[in-house]
């Protein structure tokens, strides 16, 4: 049997915590603890939400807990993500009437969906970034801290986001025991590009030529060592380019703050493209328990597709994954280009426990459940979004 004790800290308490000496704590601490005290929105201009620290053992969460705030960003915010930001991605069906008619009727649920207060939530694990990495925990240690965050918020509805039959199977399947539905979120894609079989002679061709772009066009791969202060501005004006201003400003806005947290803590890996003096490209990385993902990416979108910035960063990114050894967890999103280059899909959910709260703060979450993965999966599948 583990020990099942649970302890919060928030930001009164913090100084009361000590901190395991593990590589995931550690990391927890160096990305989150500036965050705990001097609030998320310095650092996500966009993620209002009071953050806590859910410790078990040697195992250290981030747990966010929300009343509305129906503007935050979608990763703490599921109004966002399946009302505000599900009417922006409608566009890709290209379909208008039937864009036109499901827009509508997401205007209709979005109303219900506050007078459930779909946005009072306690998400567990999350780290307020698109895809959150799981440390090394199993099923029973998932479910013992989703009953002490009932006891502690009986009248939030709690959330385990970012989960994947693929690599949580376990934590899915004891979540579902213990009453969890499971509510899809997105297709996302994944590169075993360690595995020496990894993708065919066509993928294999296609990262070769992509990476040849940079000699072609002058640009140099560079660290964060080789960045100094005076970069910070570019690296966030590249995110927003590319994750906001063409995709959604539903996504996380991160500060000049955070970046400079990040590139001081390390807990991004940050490379850069530079051409005569400038960077034109920027990814951030993490990795945990064998898998890498990559919140900060971008490029400076007024340079000509046909340079490549996007081939040339991505080629880079899974070049890194192999000298790392690790899962390259790619998120969702430009779907074809990844498969073609040997990205696998799968679906990722949300584990939702709703059933210690009252019927009419439950049917919103039902209805998600249904509508989702009988209608909305077969659609993402045969779409391949």
């Amino acid at each position: 049997m583990i020990d099942t004790q649970v302890t919060f800290y928030d930001r009164d308490s913090i100084q009361d915590m000590t901190w395991p000496d593990t590589a995931d704590a550690k990391y927890a601490q160096a990305y989150l603890e500036p965050m705990m005290m001097h609030g998320t929105i310095e650092y996500m201009t966009n993620v209002n939400t009071t953050l806590l620290l859910a410790r078990m053992n040697e195992l250290v969460l981030p747990v966010t807990v929300n009343e509305e705030e129906y503007d935050n960003a979608y990763v703490c915010s599921p109004y966002t993500h399946y009302v505000t930001y599900a009417k922006q991605e409608l566009i890709m069906l290209q379909k208008p009437m039937l864009e036109k008619g499901l827009s509508m009727l997401l205007g209709i649920l979005g109303r219900g969906m506050k007078k459930a207060k779909i946005n009072k939530v306690v998400h567990v694990n999350n780290w307020l970034l698109s895809t959150n990495l799981y440390p090394a925990m199993t099923g029973e240690q998932a479910v013992c801290i989703l009953e002490a965050v009932k006891q502690r918020y009986p009248r939030h509805t709690v959330i385990f986001r970012s989960l994947s039959a693929r690599l949580h199977s376990d934590i899915i399947k004891e979540l579902q025991g213990a009453g969890c539905r499971s509510i899809p979120s997105r297709q996302i894609y994944l590169y075993q590009a360690s595995d020496k079989g990894f993708g065919n002679a066509k993928s294999r061709w296609l990262l070769k030529r992509d990476k040849a772009l940079l000699d072609k066009h002058g640009y140099e791969l560079i660290t964060g060592a080789e960045m100094t202060d005076a970069d910070i501005p570019r690296i966030v004006e590249l995110y927003r380019m590319l994750y906001l201003d063409k995709y959604s400003y539903d996504n996380p806005r991160f500060s000049e703050r955070f970046i400079a947290a990040a590139k001081a803590s390390g807990s991004l890996r940050i490379y850069g493209l530079r051409k005569q003096g400038r960077i034109d490209a920027v990814m951030g990385y993490f990795c945990r328990n064998g898998i890498m993902t990559t919140p900060l990416f971008g490029y400076d979108t007024d340079i000509p597709q046909s340079v490549g910035l996007y081939r040339m960063l991505s080629a880079c990114l899974i070049e890194q994954a192999r000298d790392n050894g690790v899962l390259l967890h790619e998120s969702a999103g430009a779907a074809q280009f990844k498969r073609n280059r040997g990205a696998e899909a799968d679906f990722e959910y949300s584990a939702v426990y709703d059933r210690h709260l009252p019927l009419h703060r439950r049917w919103c979450w039902a209805l998600l459940d249904h509508l989702l993965n009988r209608i909305g999966v077969p659609l993402m599948r045969r779409m391949k979004l």
